[in-house]
């Protein structure tokens, strides 16, 4: 016989490699798929609610190491019990049909009351092709390299379920793959692990993958960092969120710009900081640009993207002189990174922003870290006021 082999690649999915071969005496054929990729990180569980007929012609790639169940049925095909195959739900339920019925006439020579039992859940299972009624659909792949076609892509389907999950030591050694005897520690793994969750790119609304990452800075305190990149588009976007509570007092921190080399220290703006540029007179609000984590130089480059695209400043509504002052602005803002002098002023009222200290431990004599305490206003926009987490329970019973 002759066996072909065809690499190709399955939209919003991965690339596989379908494995045919055909016999010319006897005319068997055989299909198989085989995944292209290693193994993923985490499983995958597809949970499918059928409703219709069009259900029953989603794609579906099952590896050799996936299981399919159907609850209402009580109905579960197990891993390593079939071959990979490319195929649909329909096909699926008449791989099934057409193993329980190859043994049926032995079974009816032998044991009647079984091949009878066998023939009814054979039924069963036709009419789930039809749709009468809703049924479930469930593929579970520890691999993570099976998948379930959403017709709807790149929107998201509301009848389709994705869920990833972390492998138990009996999954991975199922596939073969090393099992760490030893007890991890879940927060050590957070800090050494980049965590994956699938989301919609902002920009084209195509599937794009969100990394978040937990990392410590020295002298100061965990953040969680998240960046979006989008494969279809090229958007690239990042985030950074405060790993730690809202501290008791604001903070207000002042770097004196004197040399060059203060474009590279880190910085760390959360989303409640505002900047000020005194020599420019320029303030950015809190909210702006969102949470930073860059260097000085990246900051400032991003404040000149923030203002060179606004709006307000560009088509047919631009005058000369606001167009003119805005190059001004830009100008000054290029001096900064290295002719003039300034200072670059951040303030938190949340205590969550950073600013590297580059003579750590010891005092950086460029740099002022000022605590206060914040007024009502700031308390206000913090959510802070209304906030009560304490002695709040016997409050709620008495007013019942």
């Amino acid at each position: 016989g002759v066996t072909r082999l065809l690499l190709t690649r399955i939209p919003f999915f991965k690339e596989i490699i379908v494995s045919s071969f055909s016999c010319d005496c006897c005319s068997w054929a055989n299909t198989e798929i085989q995944s292209a990729g290693r193994i993923q990180e985490q499983g995958v569980r597809y949970t499918l609610a059928v409703t219709s007929r069009q259900d029953m012609n989603r794609e579906v790639v099952k590896t050799d190491c996936a299981s399919a169940r159907i609850p209402e049925l009580d109905f579960e095909i197990p891993a390593f019990s079939q071959k990979g195959v490319l195929t649909t739900i329909e096909g699926i339920i008449d791989r099934a049909v057409a193993g329980l019925e190859q043994d049926q006439p032995t079974r009816r020579a032998t044991d009647k009351e079984v091949a009878r039992k066998i023939d009814e859940f054979i039924g069963k299972l036709r009419q789930l092709k039809e749709v009468n009624s809703p049924f479930t659909f469930i593929l579970d792949d520890p691999s993570g390299n099976s998948f379930v076609e959403n017709p709807q892509a790149p929107q998201r389907d509301e009848a389709l379920m994705v869920t990833h999950y972390r492998r138990s030591p009996q999954q991975s050694a199922m596939l073969g793959l090393e099992v760490d005897a030893r007890p991890s520690d879940a927060a050590e793994d957070l800090r050494d692990e980049v965590l994956q969750f699938h989301t919609n790119c902002p920009e084209c609304n195509a599937p794009a993958s969100t990394n978040m990452k937990l990392v410590q800075i020295p002298h100061f305190k965990e953040v969680i960092i998240m960046a979006t990149n989008c494969d279809s588009c090229g958007h690239r976007t990042n985030e950074v969120k405060s790993g730690g509570a809202i501290e008791p007092q604001g903070t207000r921190i002042t770097l004196r710009i004197t040399d060059p080399s203060d474009m590279t220290r880190d910085i760390l703006k959360s989303e409640t900081c505002s900047v000020e540029i005194p020599e420019l007179e320029f303030e950015l609000g809190m909210g702006a640009l969102g949470g930073k984590f860059t260097t000085l130089e990246g900051l400032l480059k991003d404040i000149r993207d923030l203002v060179e695209k606004n709006p307000f400043t560009l088509g047919d509504s631009s005058t000369p002189s606001r167009a003119g002052k805005l190059q001004e602005f830009i100008g000054k803002l290029q001096d900064v990174k290295g002719k003039s002098q300034a200072h670059f002023i951040m303030d938190d009222p949340a205590g969550n922003s950073y600013l590297q200290n580059v003579y750590a431990p010891e005092e950086d004599p460029e740099l002022s870290v000022q605590r206060y305490e914040r007024s009502f206003e700031q308390n206000e926009e913090l959510g802070l006021n209304d906030m009560k987490t304490e002695g709040y329970e016997p409050e709620a019973a008495s007013g019942r």
